[in-house]
């Protein structure tokens, strides 16, 4: 999935025309790695937690497509560098600003895809001992610790880009700090956003407790994605009647 995420103008492996199609097929691919984990450990707590995993992740992938369906028509391209450059202009003119909602909802369902806190039913101690990963110690038990950190670097990277301007700076626009701030390289700007999207995550894992899991199945079906396709609706409409100045 990193071979088409642009770090800075030129800086990726692969400037796909599809780059933002092609990271949401290959980290969906993940909850086959947690179903087979659970099944693979003929442990009736083990399987119980990969199956709330799944049912979870792909939950809340759908509030997530629809959010992330409303950048791409704001930006009117599905190439991630493309839509980064559709920012650029001001802080103003980043997506998370005039997508307020959109954003929120977007890095909420994204925790709760990561299966990071207050969303970790899926390894919630006190019902299923440890969920998927429940068998396993050593080595095994470190991959699947570093594939979760793995996927939270990459959906704090993924929403930097889609919703803060990726490489461009918070500064832009304004005339003595832009040349002030103009030797600092792009990718530095981004590593900094990064940084601030995954103290989050972990801000949220040591403030708010756990969720139920009906509390997480209700969240997601009942209030994420109906405003998130109304919210698609609006900025259709908001687009074809060019009615937004921060789209232009």
């Amino acid at each position: 999935a990193w071979a088409v995420v642009p770090f800075q103008p030129g800086w990726v492996v692969a400037d796909i025309n599809l780059g933002l199609l092609y990271v949401l097929a290959i980290t969906s691919m993940g909850v086959y790695g947690v179903i087979i984990a659970g099944w693979a450990s003929n442990s009736r707590y083990a399987f119980l937690g990969a199956m709330r995993s799944a049912a979870q992740i792909i939950s809340y992938e759908i509030a997530m497509g629809f959010a992330l369906i409303s950048v791409l028509i704001a930006a009117g391209s599905i190439n991630l560098t493309e839509i980064v450059m559709a920012q650029q202009g001001s802080v103003a003119h980043w997506f998370a600003l005039p997508l307020l909602p959109i954003f929120v909802i977007y890095f909420i369902s994204a925790v709760a895809e990561t299966n990071r806190a207050p969303f970790d039913v899926a390894e919630g101690e006190s019902e299923i001992v440890a969920g998927f990963h429940v068998e396993y110690s050593g080595m095994t038990f470190a991959v699947f610790f570093l594939a979760e950190y793995a996927n939270m670097i990459l959906i704090c990277t993924l929403t930097s880009l889609m919703f803060l301007g990726g490489w461009l700076s918070p500064f832009e626009g304004i005339p003595v700090l832009e040349g002030l701030f103009s030797w600092v390289p792009g990718i530095i700007w981004l590593a900094g956003k990064i940084f601030v999207m995954a103290f989050m995550f972990l801000w949220f894992r040591a403030t708010f407790p756990r969720y139920r899991y009906d509390q997480i199945m209700r969240l997601g079906w009942k209030v994420f994605i109906p405003i998130t396709i109304v919210w698609l609706a609006l900025v259709g409409a908001a687009v074809v009647a060019e009615l937004p100045w921060w789209f232009d």
